[in-house]
């Protein structure tokens, strides 16, 4: 049997063809996730050098040596990152070097893509392509970047399977919602939510998402009061009441790296019980999984070296040879994260990444004392 999409099965079986890497993958409901994912995200896309490289060759790296989480966004360099990562899932699965269910494959919807090349008027294209269409009103789209409508999602998400050559996403994520939060205010946010999660749970049944989500910046981490917070058990709550017991709502993604470290350390999330938890505690408790973004905060950690002690807790026996590595290294060692995204355009820096599953995962005593010294 063919499948469409990610199986408890597959995943396992191609991560036992790594068994000789250590502490590099994870369960999260059912599924088994590289430790370690592929991310397609290249800042400030409206730079003409985002476009004269492509993801491919390094994509390919990824998977055939033990990655099979990849994550984009319909928006990502205006579509052309799913379609990079749709001509590499077609050709592998044509050459049968892997299977469409051994792969975990996520996308997002959210922003206006617009399309490559950029259109020579966006503000027409956005008119074409979504009002005329009756995707959703001028209103409705946010400084003209973000709407989260049912329909504009729906179309969004036809475009992402197209462009990745596939019928089924493992894991479809709502993405930064939190753009339209000061304009509509929290509790008309919720009721959206309500819409877009019917629709999520109907694609679901139609056998395009397997699964859903919500993928954010800083609204699980910002101290309550800001105008962009969220509270996470709020979110699950608008999946159960949908959804029921059964409701797909099984993921969250935020950012997570060395500098970045809100998500592990700060208790700014309350629920019912009365007490505020950090967001990887709340995601525990909710069973939902967690992947990390931004591991290298865009090669902004590397502007001066690691401290000394920073490289001796994570890595003791100094086999690792960059602190790009060691970066990797703290986001793999955090308990609570299913995978934690990386991104590169070259299969050495690929290869070099995934030096750290030559070595153990940091444990919990040394993991704990990098909050005490001075990174």
């Amino acid at each position: 049997m063919r499948f469409t999409h990610a199986t408890p099965e597959a995943t396992y079986g191609f991560a036992k063809r790594f068994s000789h890497y250590k502490d590099f993958y994870a369960r999260h409901d059912g599924l088994i996730f590289s430790k370690l994912g592929f991310g397609t995200f290249k800042k400030e896309p409206y730079k003409e050098e985002n476009y004269t490289f492509d993801y491919k060759e390094a994509l390919k790296t990824a998977i055939k040596n033990g990655v099979n989480v990849i994550d984009t966004a319909i928006n990502y360099r205006y579509q052309q990152s799913e379609r990079e990562i749709g001509e590499v899932l077609e050709a592998l699965f044509k050459s049968g070097e892997v299977k469409r269910e051994e792969l975990i494959i996520c996308s997002k919807g959210g922003f206006v893509p617009l399309d490559f090349p950029f259109p020579q008027n966006p503000y027409e294209w956005i008119s074409e392509h979504i009002i005329q269409k009756g995707l959703a009103t001028s209103d409705e789209i946010e400084l003209d970047q973000h709407c989260m409508t049912p329909e504009f999602l729906k179309d969004s998400l036809e475009r992402s399977l197209g462009n990745l050559h596939v019928k089924c996403l493992d894991i479809y994520f709502l993405h930064n919602p939190e753009t339209q939060l000061t304009k509509i205010g929290y509790n008309q946010f919720l009721k959206k939510l309500e819409e877009i999660f019917a629709c999520f749970e109907k694609m679901v049944r139609e056998g395009k998402i397997k699964a859903y989500g919500l993928a954010v910046w800083n609204a699980f981490t910002y101290e309550e009061g800001n105008s962009e917070y969220i509270r996470l058990e709020d979110v699950y709550d608008v999946a159960h009441k949908v959804g029921g017991a059964n409701h797909h709502f099984k993921y969250i993604q935020l950012p997570f790296n060395i500098a970045k470290t809100h998500a592990y350390s700060v208790p700014n999330q309350k629920m019912s019980d009365g007490n505020y938890y950090t967001p990887l505690q709340v995601a525990h408790k909710l069973g939902l999984g967690v992947m990390s973004s931004s591991s290298l905060l865009q090669m902004h950690l590397f502007q001066k070296p690691f401290k000394p002690e920073v490289g001796y807790l994570l890595d003791s026996k100094m086999e690792l040879q960059s602190d790009v590595q060691l970066a990797l290294q703290f986001v793999r060692s955090t308990r609570g994260i299913v995978t934690s995204l990386f991104s590169s355009c070259k299969s050495e820096h690929v290869s070099s990444n995934l030096g750290i599953a030559t070595i153990n995962a940091t444990n919990s005593a040394k993991y704990n004392l990098l909050y005490k010294v001075e990174r």
